[in-house]
């Protein structure tokens, strides 16, 4: 019920713009610019973690993105999945470029742990994945989403670990649910999604778990809507391993 009246209130109350503040816009035109995928690049965190697919992102994790990112996931701002999945839609179509075309997209969000999920009333990743599967499929692009994955052990909070801890804190936390392959056919492209990368260590694991599951190597992309800055790599010097698995 909580994530249903979240979803009215915002569609007949009046708001401000959740980037910047503006009166009476959920998003204004500026902000919206910003999660346009105009910025979208390659992400490497440094260091990254081992089996980290080539991943995608559309805009920074900073200022108006960074606002929009929380304010859906953590406030409950509903309608704003719209412009998120956007914004991933880019991001997931910069990604299979890399890899290969022409085949099906098969969005697969990370999990959230089933606390946060009744904690915020929503999954912010899956409700974010849906709006851009449907954005790609209305430019023409056959997407659907297929939330497989799971939490086979508890994990601890996140916020606050470094990259090492990270990983060992979701070393071996991420399981295909049963029946789950079947919604992963051999000739799709698999694509995963999350709404912020950090150290890459989450999508790592997921990735992990999606090739012990169904043994292939197809995880070969992974896209998200927001990323810090410095993991961008057009924003640092970068050693030729890197820019190759951006290629």
């Amino acid at each position: 019920m909580r994530g249903w009246w979240q979803e009215l209130a915002g569609l007949v109350l009046p708001v401000d713009c959740t980037g910047c503040g503006a009166a009476r816009v959920l998003l204004c035109a500026g902000c919206a610019q910003a999660l346009s995928g105009a910025a979208a690049g390659c992400v490497r965190p440094s260091p990254g973690p081992a089996g980290l697919p080539v991943v995608y992102a559309a805009a920074v994790y900073e200022e108006a993105v960074r606002e929009a990112v929380l304010a859906h996931k953590e406030r409950g701002v509903l309608p704003l999945a719209g412009p998120l999945g956007a914004a991933l839609a880019v991001a997931v179509r910069a990604a299979v470029r890399v890899g290969g075309a022409g085949r099906e997209l098969v969005l697969v969000p990370v999990p959230s742990a089933r606390r946060q999920v009744r904690a915020r009333g929503h999954d912010p990743v899956r409700r974010i994945a849906l709006a851009a599967a449907g954005r790609l499929r209305r430019a023409g692009v056959p997407a659907r989403v297929a939330a497989v994955l799971r939490h086979v052990r508890p994990v601890a909070d996140q916020a606050g670990l470094g990259g090492r801890e990270r990983r060992e804190n979701l070393a071996g936390a991420l399981g295909v649910r049963p029946g789950g392959v079947v919604r992963l056919p051999p000739g799709a492209r698999i694509v995963l999604v999350d709404d912020v990368i950090t150290t890459g260590a989450t999508l790592a694991e997921a990735a992990r778990a999606l090739r012990a599951a169904t043994a292939a190597a197809a995880v070969a992309g992974a896209a998200v809507v927001a990323a810090p800055p410095g993991s961008f790599v057009r924003n640092r010097s970068t050693t030729r391993t890197e820019q190759r698995s951006c290629e």
